[in-house]
């Protein structure tokens, strides 16, 4: 499997050791702190984010979702991990984002209602079963990936977005108290564009969040725009 294909990856790893918050509960919904231009226009660097999802003409396409979607794995888990002590039963006793609530089902599909940090524990292992099985995500040459290798990357992608959400509508207010708003920005972009470059998720699936991407997106806009002298930003929405 290819390494991953942009060089400023090691980025999102360099997260600032702080001292953490408080254990407060989470700020409320309505308030939408994350919708803030003064957080939103935060990245840790900038980057081309179009050219970045693109499928390299010498690259496998499932060669290429593979190196993503576990670099994706990697540093939405690490992301996670940041504010984890602060996601707990009683402070998440849903999996909830944004007024939605999700529920896991389990391989018999029985659904299950969870806590947010139940959710996750299930996503984050059951995810990382599959990234290290060599019969779904191989690493080897010669090796072959199985016929229901793309549906099982939506799925990972399904689960994902459900984390990133929860992170962002419970847990922003941690996340700026530790100045990671910036990572949390730059992956939450390369990560929407990744999945609608290859058509990964339903819209509806991630309509919840519509009001950030349009923010987040409008301020790249505007940067582009003023590095160019009006140029339009080549980000687009589908």
């Amino acid at each position: 499997m290819g390494k991953p294909g942009w060089q400023g990856i090691s980025l999102f790893l360099t997260l600032k050791s702080k001292t953490k918050p408080n254990g407060k509960k989470p700020v409320s919904e309505e308030k939408k702190l994350y919708l803030e231009p003064e957080y939103t226009r935060v990245r840790v660097a900038d980057f081309e984010f179009k050219q970045l999802v693109t499928l390299p003409q010498e690259i496998d396409l499932n060669e290429w979702l593979a190196s993503n979607i576990t670099t994706f794995f990697n540093h939405i888990n690490l992301q996670y991990s940041t504010i984890s002590e602060f996601c707990t039963a009683e402070t998440c006793q849903t999996m909830a984002a944004c007024n939605t609530q999700y529920y896991w089902y389990d391989e018999r599909g029985k659904k299950i209602k969870c806590t947010a940090p139940q959710y996750i524990d299930f996503v984050m292992s059951s995810v990382q079963k599959l990234v290290t099985d060599e019969d779904v995500f191989p690493t080897k040459y010669g090796r072959e990936f199985p016929s229901s290798f793309e549906s099982l990357v939506k799925k990972i992608c399904r689960y994902l977005f459900h984390v990133t959400a929860h992170i962002y509508s419970a847990h922003f207010k941690e996340i700026v108290a530790l100045e990671l708003h910036g990572h949390l920005n730059t992956l939450f972009s390369h990560f929407l564009l990744f999945i609608r470059e290859f058509n990964l998720l339903d819209t509806k699936e991630t309509a919840i969040l519509d009001d950030l991407s349009e923010m987040l997106f409008s301020e790249d806009s505007r940067e582009a725009a003023g590095a160019t002298g009006g140029a339009q930003n080549h980000v687009k929405e589908r």
